[in-house]
């Protein structure tokens, strides 16, 4: 009699809602100005808006659309701006949020830029708890699941994950990190076009 396998579960994802709608208002932003410059402009101002926008669009896309986490059963994959670290749940030590979230892993620690601490989620949280138990809510005293901000919601998750895979033979390794050199090559070679067309201005 063969043992049925495990579930297997899609990756949970975590991303900030409100960094993905400001980077496409500023990419939108971006390409209006710098696109009717490059069209309408004369003498050097359209390669002065292409250096520019070489500059700006991955430097907006690394900070706004590209933090992303991902929480497997093997591992955690954190992208954030210029770099991506796949940390085997084995090789997690502790995930944690203070003033920002991170997580400590081989003796270093990585921010996680796609879950943003809010301070003030935070205090509604508490207030929130505080009124049910003045109210005299039922169980709001007891309650197994407090109220709690997104992002601390979110890092209880991550921590409760690493605590449950941590022995697993897939989940064991050393942290990977590889830079993002599809943004950081553009962005340079925009800094320096820019460099150079001020230079001899």
């Amino acid at each position: 009699m063969t043992t049925p396998e495990a579930p297997q579960y899609a990756d949970r994802c975590y991303r900030s809602s409100a960094g993905i709608g400001s980077g496409v208002l500023l990419l939108a932003l971006t390409a209006w100005l710098g696109g009717d410059a490059l069209v309408r402009g004369t003498g050097r101002t359209p390669w002065l808006a292409l250096a520019g926008m070489l500059l700006v669009v991955p430097v907006v896309i690394a900070f706004t659309l590209r933090p992303a986490v991902w929480a497997g059963e093997d591992r955690l994959l954190v992208r954030n701006p210029f770099r991506t670290i796949t940390l085997p749940w084995a090789s997690v030590d502790t995930v944690r949020a203070g003033y920002s979230s991170e997580v400590l892993a081989g003796g270093r620690k990585y921010q996680l830029w796609a879950i943003p601490v809010s301070l003030r989620q935070r205090k509604r949280a508490a207030r929130r708890v505080t009124r049910d138990v003045a109210q005299g809510t039922p169980g709001a005293a007891a309650a197994p699941e407090p109220v709690r901000a997104a992002a601390d919601q979110a890092i209880a998750d991550l921590r409760d994950l690493a605590e449950r895979c941590a022995g697993r033979e897939s989940a064991q390794g050393a942290p990977v990190v590889r830079w993002a050199y599809e943004l950081l090559a553009p962005a340079g070679a925009g800094a320096v076009l820019l460099a150079v067309l001020l230079a001899f201005a």
